[in-house]
């Protein structure tokens, strides 16, 4: 696992934006995987940047769901659906032809979660993965304890969670649905690329834990271990609590440029 320490949420975005646009260079018809929430929106703003100043062409990118909430209708503006085509999608100019993402309104939720995982094997894997992590090192919404080989599956959200998630609702936990789909964590190890962004003081427990300690179940994100090619960037405050942090900027520092992250 690679460790990069920026010094600012905006550093961190640039950096991966870079480099999905480097990969979309090598590969136009790129899968990238995206997550939602406050942290990768610097990410999505500097990718939009360089696809405005067409140092990057997305036109043939395609782009998929981490997951999504059960019950919510599709159209409903705080469906994941709806939040990545207005922060991801539209900025970048791709359509919905090019987006895969999980029927969080299936009558058979179960068989849409298994649908889900099939469309992403025939659209030829996910190519690069982007993460955020919970304060209790969940990624996705695989809460602690989630099975590590875990597949696309339905998963009832912690009321931490739901409270967590009610300031996109008015503030209203009655409005924030009970269940979500999620790729599991052995579906988000199948990604080639796995790239995890934490920032603020916040993460740093998280962090420390999936970088340094045990693969364990009881923080799901430690799973990144296991994985051949895991990128994970940290600003200042994120990696606080990293006791070979010191290492991790000497090796980024003088690691080859043609090596990229």
């Amino acid at each position: 696992m690679e460790v990069v320490i920026v010094p600012d949420a905006a550093a961190g975005g640039e950096l991966i934006a870079e480099a999905m646009a480097g990969l979309l260079r090598r590969k136009p018809d790129a899968l990238l995987g995206v997550a939602t929430g406050s942290t990768p929106l610097p990410v999505y703003q500097a990718l939009a940047l360089k696809w405005r100043s067409g140092a990057v062409d997305t036109s043939g990118a395609r782009i998929a769901q981490l997951d999504e909430y059960v019950g919510l209708p599709a159209d409903h503006p705080e469906s994941y659906r709806s939040v990545l085509r207005r922060e991801v999608l539209e900025p970048l100019g791709i359509g919905m032809g090019a987006f895969l993402g999980p029927d969080g309104t299936a009558e058979d939720v179960q068989a849409a979660c298994e649908a889900y995982d099939r469309a992403l094997a025939e659209a030829g894997g996910v190519d690069l993965q982007l993460l955020g992590i919970g304060t209790d090192g969940h990624i996705g919404f695989n809460e602690p304890c989630s099975s590590l080989a875990s597949r696309t599956r339905i998963k009832t959200l912690t009321e931490q969670t739901r409270i967590d998630n009610a300031r996109f609702f008015d503030g209203d936990i009655e409005q924030v649905p009970h269940h979500v789909i999620t790729q599991g964590i052995g579906t988000i190890l199948e990604a080639r690329h796995l790239v995890l962004l934490a920032t603020g003081e916040g993460k740093a427990d998280a962090v420390a834990a999936t970088v340094e300690g045990p693969v364990a179940a009881v923080c799901p994100a430690s799973a990144l271990q296991l994985h051949p090619h895991a990128t994970v960037v940290v600003d200042e405050a994120a990696a606080s609590k990293l006791k070979l942090a010191d290492y991790f900027r000497h090796t980024y520092a003088n690691k080859p440029d043609w090596q990229g992250v």
